[in-house]
């Protein structure tokens, strides 16, 4: 009896100790979710201040700014690590993959910072949305992730909210007399979303399966290289007298 009383509570603890360490885990995961988003947040406001108060219009600058230290922090990691970690044989066995990853992310960061040059912040927040459903339509086809019935009438309320969007910034630029550049800015937004949903199933994938370093070091080699190309492409073809205001 001793003996069946003392496996019962040992089991009792070990059930109650793990239930803590996964709410523990699931709040650590909130609050960097929400760390994050305050973050993204910040970085939104900077962007429609300077492109609206002060008329600096820089997305490719900062995505480059962005990318450089993601290249000193984590490229300069990669350089110092030995074997089959090393960046030397990373770039030799799928280098080609981190260039078509960085292309990706480079243009959607680009997008969605140019879109604030052409609409407004609360329609970018609330477009940016979109990445929901094409997330989940590439990790059901990369990833193997199945949902549950909610996750999809979440998708349908999301896309909704896309739509009565557009709509609304139809109505505001026919009111305005500006109506093709919000539906350009709402274009960009859109395309922006589709572009980090296929970064952040590939960030998925190679953390999961790779490592951290190892992407962070890869897509901030690729994004500076990329960025400093597209950048140094608008200043030539672009108006000199406007300084970077356009790059």
């Amino acid at each position: 009896m001793k003996q069946v009383l003392q496996s019962y509570f040992k089991g009792s603890t070990s059930q109650h100790i793990s239930s803590i360490n996964i709410s523990l885990q699931l709040a650590k995961t909130v609050a960097m979710g929400q760390g994050l988003a305050g973050l993204i947040c910040g970085t939104a406001i900077t962007s429609q201040y300077l492109a609206a108060d002060f008329h600096v219009n820089t997305p490719m600058l900062q995505s480059f700014l962005n990318y450089a230290l993601l290249c000193v922090t984590y490229t300069s990691m990669l350089l110092c690590r030995t074997g089959d970690a090393n960046i030397f044989q990373i770039l030799r066995s799928r280098g080609w993959k981190y260039l078509l990853l960085g292309l990706v992310d480079v243009e959607a960061n680009y997008a969605v910072v140019k879109a604030y040059q052409y609409t407004t912040l609360t329609s970018i927040q609330l477009l940016d949305c979109f990445v929901i459903p094409v997330l989940m339509i590439l990790s059901w086809c990369v990833l193997k992730t199945r949902y549950r019935p909610v996750h999809y009438v979440a998708v349908c309320i999301c896309l909704l909210g896309v739509g009565a969007m557009v709509g609304a910034d139809l109505l505001a630029g026919r009111d305005q007399g500006s109506t093709s550049n919000i539906l350009l800015g709402d274009g960009l937004v859109l395309v922006s979303a589709t572009l980090y949903a296929v970064s952040n199933v590939c960030q998925e994938y190679t953390v999961k399966n790779l490592s951290r370093v190892e992407f962070l070091g890869m897509v901030g080699l690729f994004g500076t290289i990329i960025s400093t190309i597209q950048m140094s492409y608008i200043l030539s073809i672009g108006d000199w007298g406007l300084g970077i205001g356009t790059v």
